[in-house]
Parts: structure tokens; C-alpha cells; sequence
């Protein structure tokens, strides 16, 4: 059978699923490279809200996938943008989400990070940026996870240059009890952190970011860099003090910044590998046997699905995230926090389906085309 798809045109083509999934088993965990998929929130799909309301999160669905993850080998990195943190998860509900989650993990010997940031301020001075982001990494800390210092966008606006970066970050990290992993998130994902770490200019910036790494030493896991500039994040690598682990969220070129070359490679910390878990675990279980060839041919196909849910505008890709963990059988539902599932158009998510559909990452791909088929006369497509 075929199923009718939407293009960008408005055109309507035929699309013939595939009948069976890839073949992926759940493994322990990775040895060759530290990988963290940042995990998606499963909305309440009864919750009587509004988009300006403050999320009412399935708690059951929601650790139930995180457990999926951590099934596969997989780390997660909770509260995170992925998590629609300040896109429809307010501070009180990341901080139920950081509990839950870090106890789960205990639970079940899961490995789990979590993101601190200042989401409790819309602005504020930098006083205040610092006790709103220690009230999160005092949580994160008491809950047994490692912390990952996001970019604050009340930071952003507040820093008159690099000085207030260096004092800010300088403050938590002294404090901090463990090694942290500090996280430099682009523009493209978030447009309010425009001149992140105290300049436009990305060669300051980075320096500054070293800075910050070079100043505290053993107070730092890694730097997870999401810039989708492949070079940019090799030469940010090649600069880290040893000991210090570049962990890649570029989703636009993971295969060969994981696999990396003769002078090192990137961990990985990434919103794409919520999708693509168990793919991209057996993906390193291959690359940990030295076969690298090996590696890039499972993921290297993937690149394609990965660079349309994050295409232009970037911070909306979370929609294709759940879609696709809808169509996947992990949720009964294509419902988000604040209403994002609105936030792609129906040709969009056509394609993702189509896209994922080819990788064989439907555990049922009946399943998936039957809710392909809902989604689609729900938008009036009756063909």
C-alpha cells in the first residue's frame, strides 16, 4: 500500500512505506565516547491549558521514554532545550522534571545530566542571574545529577562585555561539586543568545569560553558547542585544556565530529539522538570495535532527517521530535507543552515521516503509517 504526502508545493505525491524496521537491540553502556540524547517532555494530552499556561507534563510516558534511552546505553541530558525549556517548560515544572528524572535514573543505574540555567528570570541584574542559576545547580546537585550550565538569556542581555561572563561562571564553578558541563547553544536555537560569552564575534567568544575552562581547573567535565559549524567546533576542541571532553551539538554534522581524525573527536550531547537512540547507539558499539567505516555507513544516512527537523526556524525542531516519538509508539498522542505541535507545517512533518520512515526507525512501521494516516485527514488530506 501507499500513502499520499504533502509536499512544499501543496502537491499531493505517493510515498511506499517501508515493512520493516532496522533491526537494534538494547546494549549496555558506551565505552568509546560519552553520548547524552536530550530527551523530549510528553504533554498531558487532557490537561485543560493554554499555551501561556504553565506545562502539564505525563510524568509516566515521559520517564518511561527516558528509560527507553537508557536501555540502549545512552546517557540523558534532562531540561534541556529539547525539553522545550523556556519554549513551554517553566522553571517549576523543569525543576519536577530534574527530580523525577535523577531519581529514575537512580533507580535503573542510568547516567544523567541535567540543564541549570536562570528560566526563573525574564531579566534581572547579575547578582540575580547568579542566585537564580545556583538555586538550579543546588537542585541539580541535591537530586545526584551532573549539572550542564546553560546559556542564560537573562545573562545575554544583562553582560555589558566578557568581564560578566568570566565573573558569572567563575562564581558557579568555584562553588560547584562536581565537574560541570558548561553549554554554549547558538542563535540559530535560540535567537536571544545573540553575542553569547560577551561578543558577536565567535573567535572572541571562544576565547573567552577557554578562558573560563583554563581558569578552573578540574572543574569541568567538557563544553558542549552548538553552533552547527563543524569547523568552528574541531578548532574549539583542538584548544581544550587535556582532560577536558568536547561534547558535539551540531546537528548538522555528528557523524564526522564523533568519529573525528587524527588529533581527537567530540562526544556527543544532542537533540537528534532523541529520535535516533537506539540507531545511534549501535552506530559507537560499532565505531568501539575500530570500525569507523562502519560507524559513519549507520550514521551517516541519518544526516539527511536531521538537518530538515532542524532546519530554519532551528528552535522549533522539538515539533519533529515528538512527531516522530508519536509515530514511534513512545506516546499516544502528538500533543506539546504550549501548543508547539503547531509549530511545523503539515509538509514538514510529511517529510520527517517520510525521512524516518526510509531509516527504519518505526519500531512498528504500521503503526507509524496508520498515525501518519491521522495526522494527515485531521488536516484534510481524505486521499
Amino acid at each position: 500500500m501507499t500513502i499520499r504526502l504533502p509536499d512544499a508545493h501543496g502537491d499531493l505525491r505517493t510515498y511506499e512505506p517501508r515493512r520493516e524496521p532496522l533491526a537494534v537491540t538494547p546494549g549496555t553502556g558506551l565505552s568509546c565516547r560519552t553520548v547524552f540524547a536530550a530527551a523530549h517532555v510528553v504533554a498531558d494530552p487532557f490537561a485543560d491549558v493554554t499555551p501561556d499556561s504553565p506545562a502539564a507534563i505525563d510524568w509516566d510516558t515521559t520517564l518511561a521514554f527516558r528509560r527507553h534511552l537508557w536501555s540502549h546505553g545512552l546517557g540523558v541530558a534532562e531540561a534541556m532545550d529539547t525539553a522545550q525549556r523556556g519554549m513551554g517548560l517553566d522553571w517549576a515544572g523543569a525543576a519536577e522534571l530534574i527530580r523525577r528524572s535523577a531519581a529514575e535514573a537512580k533507580a535503573v543505574g542510568g547516567r544523567i545530566a541535567c540543564g541549570v540555567g536562570t528560566d526563573q528570570l525574564t531579566s534581572g541584574t547579575l547578582a540575580e542571574i547568579r542566585a537564580a542559576y545556583e538555586e538550579q545547580l543546588a537542585l541539580t546537585e541535591r537530586s545526584g545529577a551532573q549539572a550542564i550550565l546553560m546559556a542564560s538569556r537573562a545573562l545575554a542581555a544583562a553582560a555589558t562585555g566578557p568581564e560578566d561572563y568570566l565573573e558569572v561562571y567563575g562564581h558557579l564553578l568555584r562553588q560547584s561539586a562536581d565537574p560541570v558541563i558548561l553549554h554554549w547553544l547558538g542563535p540559530m536555537f535560540d535567537p536571544a543568545l545573540e553575542g553569547y560569552w560577551g561578543s558577536p564575534d565567535l573567535d572572541v567568544a571562544t576565547d573567552v569560553l577557554l578562558e573560563v575552562v583554563a581558569a578552573h581547573p578540574g572543574k569541568v567535565d567538557g563544553v558542549k558547542i552548538s553552533l552547527l559549524d563543524a569547523r568552528r567546533e574541531t578548532d574549539l576542541r583542538r584548544r581544550l585544556p587535556k582532560g577536558v571532553r568536547c561534547y558535539t551539538g551540531d546537528d548538522f554534522h555528528y557523524p564526522e565530529l564523533i568519529a573525528g581524525d587524527d588529533q581527537g573527536f567530540s562526544h556527543a550531547l544532542l537533540g537528534i539522538f532523541d529520535p535516533l537512540g537506539p540507531l545511534a547507539a549501535q552506530a559507537v558499539r560499532v565505531l568501539e570495535t575500530g570500525d569507523a567505516s562502519g560507524f559513519r555507513a549507520l550514521l551517516d544516512p541519518t544526516v539527511e532527517l536531521s538537518r530538515h527537523l532542524f532546519q530554519a526556524p532551528t528552535r522549533f525542531y522539538k515539533t519533529g521530535v515528538v512527531l516522530l516519538a508519536w509515530l514511534a509508539g513512545h506516546q499516544s498522542h502528538f500533543t506539546m507543552a504550549g501548543g508547539l505541535q503547531s509549530a511545523r507545517s503539515l509538509p514538514h512533518l510529511a517529510r520527517a515521516y517520510e525521512l524516518a520512515d526510509g531509516l527504519g526507525l518505526f519500531p512498528d512501521p504500521q503503526l507509524a503509517e496508520d498515525r501518519m494516516r491521522t495526522l494527515l485527514a485531521l488536516y484534510g488530506v481524505t486521499k
